[in-house]
């Protein structure tokens, strides 16, 4: 799993009007929570946040999250608002995560090589793109790779079929078609 450093400092103001001046400030209002954490009002520069986000493209991912006097904690990206008109980041919400727990995550597929069925004329139908997973944070993958350079006509793949770590249980339906050929 991608894991992501971010420094952020604590606040005091709440609402709207001290979001605003942070805002204004070039900083992003936050907030981290979590099952045994009670919830931390942050601030975390809006420049180098949305930089770092922009570069996980969607992906799982683990951030550090280092609060100014007070530890770094193992974090989710629960929650990102934006403005639907700028497209800037208006607030960041970060859920604490116990690395020792199973969690349910979606993991995109990609599919390598070309199927022989499909030299032979057949058509190449990809049914999903994704998978739900449950497992420990630090060992999900970021995508699960499937070869499908031997699939011939009439054959298919199903998630029975995934070739996934020791940990790592897959939540879809064994019988669930992945990619065919037709």
């Amino acid at each position: 799993m991608i894991q992501l450093d971010v420094t952020s400092q604590p606040r005091t103001a709440t609402g709207k009007g001290a979001a605003r001046t942070l805002r204004r400030a070039g900083r992003t209002p936050a907030v981290m929570y979590g099952t045994k954490t009670e919830p931390v009002s942050l601030s975390i520069d809006t420049h180098s946040f949305t930089q770092s986000v922009l570069n996980l493209q969607r992906r799982n991912a683990i951030v550090n999250l280092s609060v100014e006097g007070g530890g770094t904690y193992q974090v989710f990206i629960k929650e990102l608002q934006t403005d639907p008109v700028h497209d800037t980041l208006k607030h960041a919400d970060f859920f604490v995560v116990d690395i020792d727990r199973e969690y349910d995550f979606t993991v995109p597929l990609h599919y390598v090589g070309k199927a022989k069925g499909v030299d032979l004329g057949g058509e190449l139908h990809v049914a999903q793109n994704e998978v739900q997973v449950k497992a420990k944070p630090m060992l999900v993958p970021d995508a699960i790779e499937i070869d499908i350079a031997d699939l011939d006509q009439g054959e298919a793949i199903s998630c029975e079929q995934l070739n996934v770590a020791d940990g790592i249980t897959v939540l879809n339906p064994a019988s669930l078609v992945l990619v065919s050929v037709q």
